[in-house]
């Protein structure tokens, strides 16, 4: 099993899951346009982490807890639309703020980017159910590569942003904010829809 379909299958889940990152960094790096490189590889290393995580917890579930996970599959749309909007939105209040008061809108905070990463992956948990025939090894190598790609997409994502944000100004945060709304509307419909 370990040849070159195992990988390149692999790095295309990783690309097919990393957009929704990718659309998330490159509203934060708007949000936060003079963001050090500690904090981009920080953010982009958080995506990949949570990528990481949920196919492997979704094979574990296949695995262990398949009841368990079917029960909660339906309501995997509506948590990532809820998280999303909830940040977005706040993005988008501080963003009017900044407008209005002309000072630094606040920076994303690791709890912030927390919810933002279990937000943008948690929709990868079904994943797990496309890597049910692998064994351990192989389903974490493929979660391992998942995340490298996450990662160097994540880290495009925010430079991309930041570039953007210094030529938008105080608007930055008013469109990263609406980024990250219309990505957890378009998670919960695709996932809607998807039944």
């Amino acid at each position: 099993m370990w040849n070159g379909m195992f990988f390149f299958s692999s790095v295309l889940l990783g690309i097919g899951l990393a957009m929704d990152a990718f659309s998330v960094s490159l509203a934060n790096g708007l949000h936060e346009p003079h963001m050090k490189k500690g904090k981009a590889c920080g953010v982009a290393g958080i995506f990949a982490f949570f990528q990481f995580l949920m196919p492997l917890l979704g094979w574990l579930c296949v695995h262990n807890f398949v009841k368990l996970f079917c029960s909660f599959e339906p309501f995997i749309p509506w948590i990532a639309l809820l998280l999303l909007v909830f940040i977005g939105g706040k993005m988008l209040v501080e963003g009017i703020r900044h407008k209005e008061s002309e000072q630094e809108a606040p920076k994303a905070g690791l709890w912030g980017l927390l919810v933002q990463g279990i937000a943008t992956s948690i929709d990868a948990l079904s994943v797990g159910f496309t890597i049910a025939d692998y064994d351990g090894l192989h389903a974490l190598v493929c979660g391992l590569l998942i995340a490298a790609v996450t990662f160097v997409i994540c880290l495009c994502g925010v430079y991309l942003g930041k570039k953007m944000g210094m030529q938008l100004a105080g608007r930055a945060s008013i469109l990263g904010g609406s980024i990250l709304i219309v990505i957890g509307i378009v998670i919960f419909l695709r996932g809607m829809l998807g039944r």
